[in-house]
């Protein structure tokens, strides 16, 4: 994508581990790494000369406890914002972890009347005016599925160890299988966003607050990028933020944040995106994000032999949206 410096005013780090530079070619560094740079481009709706875009890593790899070594998915708590959610994916049990903000176990609930399949996502949203977790057993890497399933699972308390039991919500998409990694919610509507493993990346639509009975065809809104050409910008995972403002999209190596109201216009608008790269985070397998209100970023990584899966987080100033 077009890179301009108007909309990548970087601001200087908070913790030792990074040296800063400004904008359009220039980055933030881990020393001896690689850079996280940002690409920002203009994008509709934004008044960018008042409010450039800012990001600082305020803390970077935190280790995971080691039960979540596959963790796929992260999702800040509604009902306690001091816990986050997560889970693992194929292979493992149908169970969720609670996450303390010190990347302590809080707790460890398994989801009733659920399986797992390969649970790549989890997303809060609202169910019935209290708060669920959506967690979306959408993965699929042969892309053989008839069907997918999304569970809504009623926000566990603290000390729970099962949860209630969860509605399952299936799924085709309307021209075969694809795999997806990524889902988010926002408004009435839930969004899958597809990895992007033989095809395109595309972004569907499935309406919670309409669902329908049996297996739902999810809509097709658009084709967000071409297919990739390496598998580092494979999407991993997506949120959107509670106010519905802003959408976040992952690849193993880049994230996008997208206006929302942009990104789910029917139309065929143009996109243009904040492009950070996260190469100097220092991620071994990046798969989870989550996003708040203020543009507070955290993502998560799934572990490997010799590496504990992990965590970062970022402060982020986003422009703001004229009205």
């Amino acid at each position: 994508m077009r890179s301009i410096s108007r909309l990548c005013r970087i601001a200087a780090a908070t913790v030792p581990m990074l040296f800063v530079t400004a904008c359009d070619g220039q980055e933030i560094r881990e020393a001896g790494g690689a850079p996280l740079r940002s690409e920002g481009e203009s994008s509709a709706g934004l008044n960018e000369s008042a409010n450039p875009a800012s990001c600082t890593v305020a803390d970077a790899a935190r280790p995971l406890p080691g039960v979540t070594r596959e963790s796929s998915g992260l999702s800040q708590s509604r009902l306690d914002p001091s816990i986050f959610w997560t889970h693992n994916d194929a292979g493992n049990e149908p169970l969720l972890y609670a996450i303390a903000a010190d990347g302590r176990l809080a707790g460890t609930v398994r989801v009733q009347a659920a399986t797992l399949t390969d649970w790549e996502d989890i997303a809060a949203g609202p169910c019935g005016g209290s708060s669920c977790l959506y967690v979306g057993d959408i993965g699929d890497n042969d892309e053989k599925r008839n069907s997918i399933t999304i569970y809504e699972v009623p926000e566990p308390v603290a000390g729970a160890r099962s949860s209630a039991p969860a509605k399952a919500l299936q799924a085709r998409y309307p021209a075969g299988a694809r795999d997806s990694e990524a889902m988010f919610i926002t408004g009435n509507n839930l969004y899958l966003v597809t990895k992007g493993r033989s095809g395109p990346i595309e972004l569907y639509r499935y309406p919670l607050s309409a669902r329908p009975a049996g297996v739902a065809t999810l809509e097709l809104l658009r084709e967000l990028m071409p297919a990739p050409q390496s598998n580092n910008d494979r999407v991993t995972s997506a949120a959107a933020s509670p106010d519905g403002q802003w959408v976040g999209i992952r690849t193993y190596r880049t994230l996008y944040l997208y206006p929302a109201s942009s990104l789910i216009a029917s139309g065929g608008n143009a996109l243009n995106p904040l492009v950070m790269q996260l190469g100097a985070v220092g991620e071994s397998n990046g798969e989870g994000l989550e996003l708040a209100n203020d543009g507070t970023v955290w993502l998560s990584s799934e572990g490997t032999k010799k590496k504990a899966s992990s965590w970062t987080k970022l402060n982020c100033t986003l422009p703001r949206q004229s009205s």
